[in-house]
Order: structure tokens, then sequence, then C-alpha cells
């Protein structure tokens, strides 16, 4: 063991796992990393081999006892039918059948959507409706002939979504002091799998970029770049709080408020929304680019009568599928994105253009084998720092020239804030740290402004996006 990772285990004592022990599990184990986490964390939050082993064992019965796969599912079933009840780990989604009146459970794995329900599991887990939620879940079998409509023999007695029990921030922010801000950074990245060896400062503060709207409520981040470099993974496996859709159709109902339901969609539900495969959503519902807009400017949108507010961040993922320099000739960096988003005014309101092509392909030298955080209690951390506001801080050193206007200092400061939130927690930051974080800041709101004027030939002032433009503030002593 390093002396960083004795260090980790001493400092997050129980907190941390070997990120190589999610990889030997993960083999074979249809469910997200931090599902594997959560059990690591569980059975194996400690630096002595012995117990990491027997914790392994531990984990790994429970994965091939309770986690099934969907060919599995038949199987499954009779488990349950012979035994009276099982206890399974599955993504649980539930729906209202307005013909029946009557809430369904479908358990993903188990391959079954007209499970029993219990209705105060729907009140107190408001996702289930939207998305699902990976949860420990007890079905009992009971055939029931005298039962109205529908007739399943499945029923959900209990159920317990995998998430962390209880979180401590000034433990977590107590732990950062005891770490250099390089130290940190690196231990950010470790906790997503990745060595941060392997990568140079620059690109890594481009991972940091990427969880960005995990701690900053209401980002608009873009990534755009070539396949295979881990755009999406953050958002798919890292937490339990963010939901990644995959191209496919989006809807006002689904992504908003359904009027007929008078549900609040995804962004109310959800830390973080990410779109997958951007180049193939299907916006072409009459008013979702026109409410996108709305929200992604001020965080609320209109529907009917009610005017809703929500906290969730939107992400961009899609691929460039020829080399930039050739991009960058012959088109503009917007060029993957689909039709009916390049729209100049949604282009406008990308708080931070993430250059994926700057980030390499993922291979297996880009994964550690060191101790990182167990990343539900990581996402619970990033889940706290969304309560705080950081945009005035870089006013202690700095402040905004008078060429960027209101959209481009709100960028700026949120892109500021995220960074200074994941990195420095305590809100404790040096005048060459904000430097440095200002200019990776205004370089990515930089390349939406001059992409955009480039994309549709306009007459807009593309802002001096230089250190130079900064007046210095008044000092923080």
């Amino acid at each position: 063991m390093t002396q960083f990772d004795q260090k980790v285990n001493q400092v997050f004592p129980g907190k941390v796992v070997r990120k190589d022990l999610v990889r030997k599990v993960k083999v074979g184990a249809n469910i997200p990393v931090y599902v594997l986490e959560y059990l690591l964390g569980k059975y194996c939050a400690t630096d002595e081999e012995m117990a990491i082993q027997a914790g392994l064992l531990i984990v790994n019965d429970i994965i091939s006892k309770n986690v099934i796969n969907p060919d599995e599912a038949n199987k499954a079933k009779a488990w349950v039918k012979e035994q009276g009840e099982y206890t399974f780990i599955d993504k649980v989604k539930v729906r209202l059948v307005a013909s029946e009146d009557k809430y369904w459970a479908e358990l993903i794995n188990f391959n079954d959507n007209y499970i029993h329900i219990p209705n105060h599991f729907i009140r107190t887990y408001e996702r289930l409706l939207e998305g699902g939620v990976w949860s420990e879940v007890n079905l009992q079998y009971m055939y029931d002939e005298e039962q109205r409509g529908r007739k399943s023999p499945f029923w959900i007695s209990d159920l317990k979504p995998i998430q962390l029990a209880s979180f401590d921030f000034e433990e977590y922010q107590s732990g950062r002091e005891k770490f250099t801000t390089g130290e940190w950074i690196d231990f950010l990245i470790t906790s997503t799998g990745l060595e941060p060896e392997q990568f140079a400062e620059r690109q890594k503060l481009l991972l940091l970029i990427r969880l960005i709207p995990m701690v900053e409520t209401n980002f608009n981040l873009v990534e755009l770049g070539p396949r295979g470099t881990g755009k999406s993974f953050v958002y798919r496996e890292i937490s339990p709080f963010s939901i990644l859709v995959s191209g496919g159709k989006t809807t006002v109902a689904n992504l908003f408020y359904n009027m007929a339901s008078r549900k609040v969609g995804l962004v109310g539900l959800w830390d973080v929304v990410a779109f997958d495969e951007v180049g193939g959503m299907d916006l072409h519902e009459k008013d979702v680019v026109d409410i996108l807009k709305d929200y992604m400017e001020s965080g609320s949108f209109s529907r009917g009568r009610e005017e809703i507010t929500a906290n969730a961040s939107m992400c961009f993922l899609g691929n460039v599928n020829q080399p930039i320099d050739v991009l960058t000739k012959t088109s503009h960096l917007f060029q993957p994105l689909p039709e009916k988003m390049t729209d100049p005014a949604l282009i406008d309101r990308f708080h931070y253009y993430l250059p994926g092509w700057e980030l390499p392909k993922m291979s297996k030298e880009l994964f550690t084998n060191r101790y990182g955080f167990v990343v539900d209690y990581l996402a619970e951390a990033f889940r706290e720092t969304r309560r705080s506001n950081f945009t005035e801080k870089m006013d202690f050193y700095f402040s905004l020239g008078d060429h960027l206007n209101a959209r481009d200092a709100k960028a700026v400061r949120k892109t500021v804030s995220g960074l200074v939130k994941l990195i420095h927690p305590d809100g404790q930051v040096t005048k060459d740290e904000m430097r440095t974080y200002l200019q990776i800041a205004l370089e990515g709101r930089r390349r939406v402004k001059e992409q955009l004027k480039k994309c549709f030939h306009l007459s807009i002032h593309t802002p001096a996006f230089l250190l130079s433009i900064m007046k210095p503030g008044r000092n923080c002593s």
C-alpha cells in the first residue's frame, strides 16, 4: 500500500475502497458501479488484505444469489414461487395504469412489469416513477384467486434503495483540510476509477468539469468528442442522483411536466439529466426546445397555469466523427448536435463546452488500483455541496471585465463555483488557484461564443476572454 493510500484510509476510514476490486467484481455483474461500491463499502472498506478478501467472498456471494441477468428471469421467478419469498438487487420502476387505477412495479432483470407495490413506497421514493431506482427488493409469491382486474402473484413486501444511510458533511470538509490541493484533485479522480498519474494537469481539470453538474445546480454542460473517451461514464455509474438518457425521443411530459398526471418530469426528480448520443435525440415535439431554452436560462418553466422551478443540471454528450482539425476548417464544433438544437438562443445557454477530444480513449492503463471514495459517499458529498453558492468567491481576487455580457458572466461564475465546490468544499481557495479555475472557465465559455458566431455567421461580439480583461479586485484579506 502506498503512503497516499495509507493516508486516505486514516483520514476517511470505512469510506474508501480499492478501485481494482470494483473491476474484479464488475465482470459479469449487470449492475452499476455505485451499486457494487455500496456492497464493497459495507464489506471491503479496510486496508487489511485478509479482511478485503473475506469481504470479497461475501460480496460475490450476494451478487451470485441476489443479482440476476435477464436471461435468468424464469429461474428467478421459480425461486420466489418455491421459497415463498426472495430478495433481489434490481432496478425498480413504477408506472400508473390509469385504466386500472393502480400502480404497477417493474423489475428490469427480473423481467416482469406487473408486480404489486404498496403505495407508501411510491410516496417515499418518487424516483421510482421516473427512471427507476436500484434497490434491495423482497418479493413474495401470493396468488389471489379473488383478486380483481389483472392478476399477478408477485408482491413487493420490502424495498430499500441503494444509498448511504447517513452523511456528515463537516467530517468531509475537515478531511479535505488534511490534503493539499493536488492530492485532493488526484483523490477525486481516483474515486471515479481513473489513475491520475496518466493525465496532465489540464486534463485533470477537464475530468473534474464533468463532475460540476453534480455539485452546481442548473449547470448546462455540452461535451462533444471522439467515441470511447468516457463521456457518459460518470453520469451512468458514479451517482444514484443522476440519470443518463440515451438518444431516442424526448417529450415535454417526460422531461418537464405531465399535464395529465400533474407530475414533474426528470428535471424535478434528478440532480443531473444527461443526454447521451445527443445527435440521435428526437426533439420534434412542438414545445420541447422552447421549454428547454426557458429552463436552461432560469431553472424554471411554465406549463398551463403552473410556473415550475427545478434544480437539475443538463448535460449534452455527443460524438465527433471526424478529426477536429478537419471539422474546424470545414464546419463548426456544434455540428454533431441535432438540427432542432442548432438554435442560437439554445446554444448561448450552454455554460461550458468541454473539448472531449483533449481526453484519451479509455484503456486499461487509465484505470487505477488505488483507493478512492466509495462512490455513494462521494455522491452524498456532491449533493450536499449543491446547497452552497460559491459564485461570488472569485470576487475576492478578480472582477470580470465589461466585455462579458450577463449570460457570459453567469456561465463563468457557475463554472468557477463548481470547481471550488469540488476542490475546496470549505470555500477556502488561494488567488493562484482561483486564477487557474477562472482561466479554464473563461475558455469553456469562449468556445461556446466563438463557435456560435462561426456557426451562424452572426455579428455577435465575441469577448476577448483573456485574463487581461479582468481587473484586480479586492483582496480577501
